[in-house]
């Protein structure tokens, strides 16, 4: 496994800041990494001192050819107002396109026009990638959102729109993309801005409401790992800052390693159970350089407890 930097709080919370997202805003292989590696990650950073090691990878080829159009996009190729090019290569089955907070899995290859490099891809590694669209390059922000599920399409994306000014191949890059799946941004809670009159509260501050009962009796420890399906939101405003359900993939790691709200809020809850907590700035972000600032609003579903040894 690789050997990762400590994140802060918010990244082992929310897995939405430095995580499977790429870093330089692009899906490239030391960033975009499958589920098994964030999964892995995401629970080495919240304190858990063994991971399920990856499964073995399926064969994948060994080398990608460029597209033979990859210095320029060809006349027939749609374009936008953004200087964004396009081609479909095999036609979708479905008929829903992505929104640009969605999150979506797909398998890509990517060469520079320049000179036809194979910078990265997914196919190469033979494991797909996941991600939300509001964390990758602009073109691919825009490119994907033309997509429908099961659709192949090339794309060229101009500097503007990649890396120009910053770490990142340069120049127009192409990119063979395949939408596999579209997991949809979670809606923002009719009282996101403030803790109805029936909310539970605690000395501390913290405000939530059960959403759907639990199955069993068992609360986690601080010292429990937990799995979770998540989103949050800031109160403030209604923003949506990250979500495991957009990923498609749960979140695992332990209860004492992450913001105090979310220590204190989640052993309130049994196994099954969701909830949505209202989380003061006292017990999430305030005074740290990273992190949403402000109220923060969670809906949490409890998937399961693992002591850690």
């Amino acid at each position: 496994m690789k050997t990762l930097a400590r994140l802060t709080l918010f990244a082992a919370l929310a897995l939405g800041c430095g995580r499977e997202e790429p870093p330089a805003r692009l899906p490239s292989s030391a960033t975009a990494e499958p589920a098994e590696a964030r999964n892995a990650a995401a629970a080495e950073n919240a304190g858990v001192r063994e991971v399920p090691a990856r499964p073995a990878r399926p064969a994948a080829p060994a080398d990608i050819p460029a597209p033979p159009d990859v210095a320029a996009p060809p006349a027939d190729a749609e374009r936008t107002e953004s200087g964004l090019a396009s081609r479909v290569l095999e036609a979708g089955t479905g008929d829903r396109h992505p929104g640009p907070r969605d999150g979506v899995t797909v398998h890509y290859s990517g060469w520079r026009a320049e000179n036809g490099e194979l910078f990265d891809s997914s196919v190469r590694r033979g494991r797909p990638a996941s991600f939300t669209l509001d964390r990758v390059i602009p073109g691919w922000t825009e490119g994907l959102q033309l997509m429908v599920e099961g659709e192949k399409r090339r794309l060229w994306i101009p500097a503007a729109l990649a890396y120009e000014g910053r770490p990142g191949p340069q120049g127009m890059l192409v990119f063979d993309v395949e939408l596999l799946s579209v997991n949809a941004a979670p809606e923002t809670p009719d009282n996101v801005s403030a803790p109805p009159r029936n909310a539970e509260r605690t000395a501390s501050g913290l405000a939530s409401i059960v959403l759907e009962e639990g199955e069993g009796d068992r609360h986690p420890a601080a010292t429990d790992t937990v799995r979770v399906h998540y989103s949050g939101w800031r109160a403030e405003d209604g923003e949506l800052f990250d979500s495991s359900r957009s990923r498609g993939e749960p979140a695992s790691f332990r209860l004492d390693r992450v913001i105090a709200g979310w220590t204190e809020g989640v052993q309130l809850m049994v196994v099954g159970e969701k909830r949505r907590f209202w989380i003061p700035a006292a017990l999430a972000y305030e005074g740290r350089p990273r992190g949403p600032q402000g109220m923060l609003v969670f809906d949490v579903e409890l998937l399961g407890i693992g002591a850690v040894q």
